[in-house]
């Protein structure tokens, strides 16, 4: 064996392994929810509490989540409230920010916003065009990954994926990555929850929430009890997919960042040692 063909070998093959619409889907989506989340937050600004039911609580009480302000004996501290619950969260930012010579009293710092300042008609016309661009992009995805196969190959779970899942557990946990021609299988969980369970459902409670698809579809508000239940799943969405996506991150890097980005800049992408090469790899 030459010693081109044992260094070929020692790296496994270069294959071929996103799509051009895996690839431009990826990144728009990136932008819409990085534009999605921090115009999210100056929404969430606006009125930082969050409530079970139709309709926020006055005579009654069904908040879950309050975040704010209040003046305590050393002067104003921010509050964020959980089921009943009260925690000091100054030094987080929530609810009081900035310098203490001129805080600023609002549920989420101005450093994580759009505007980063106060200004609800902004956040929300920006939020609304990258919410539809969500959406149209993810039309796209959805169509072209059913041609294309990707969403059988490599998204929707099979039962040897499943019964796989402790071992690949057990090698992500080691820092023992495979790089194969498909998604793993804790790869393909996370990535179905992602395009089957969380976008549809961000996509759903945020429709729930305006006053014109009410109109026109009424019970989308039943289907998720009450519009106020819509914008506090809406808001959990959310969270779940911020901890998605640092998690994500955090996999890229420990995988291999180069790697990992060249496959969705270029679609190539370096398998493990021992990959079988078949026609159109590169070596």
């Amino acid at each position: 064996m030459s010693d081109e063909t044992a260094m070929t070998a020692s790296k496994g093959p270069l294959i071929y392994r996103q799509s051009i619409w895996t690839r431009v889907t990826h990144w728009i989506w990136a932008i819409c929810l990085f534009f999605l989340l921090l115009t999210g937050l100056q929404i969430f600004n606006a009125h930082p509490a969050l409530y079970i039911g139709q309709q926020s609580g006055f005579e009654f009480e069904n908040s879950v989540l309050e975040i704010g302000a209040i003046n305590t004996d050393a002067g104003p501290r921010g509050q964020t409230t959980v089921f009943g619950q009260n925690f000091d969260t100054t030094g987080l930012g929530l609810g009081m920010s900035g310098a203490a010579e001129r805080p600023v009293y609002t549920a989420f710092p101005g450093a994580v916003t759009i505007p980063s300042y106060r200004d609800l008609g902004t956040g929300r016309v920006v939020h609304f065009f990258f919410g539809w661009l969500f959406v149209a992009t993810m039309f796209v995805w959805f169509l072209a990954s059913f041609i294309n196969g990707h969403i059988r190959r490599d998204i929707v779970p099979m039962p040897k994926d499943i019964a796989g899942v402790p071992k690949d557990v057990a090698d992500h946990a080691t820092l023992r990555f495979k790089h194969g021609r498909t998604y793993g299988p804790l790869q393909k969980l996370a990535y179905f929850g992602v395009f089957f369970i969380l976008f549809p459902l961000i996509v759903l409670t945020g429709l729930t929430m305006s006053p014109g698809m009410n109109a026109f579809a009424p019970w989308m508000i039943d289907l998720f009890g009450g519009r106020q239940t819509a914008r506090t799943i809406h808001f959990i969405t959310m969270l779940l997919l911020v901890a998605f996506f640092i998690i994500h991150i955090v996999m890229v890097v420990a995988a291999g960042p180069i790697n990992e980005l060249r496959s969705m800049i270029t679609g190539w992408y370096r398998a493990s040692p021992g990959t079988p090469s078949v026609e159109g790899d590169k070596p």
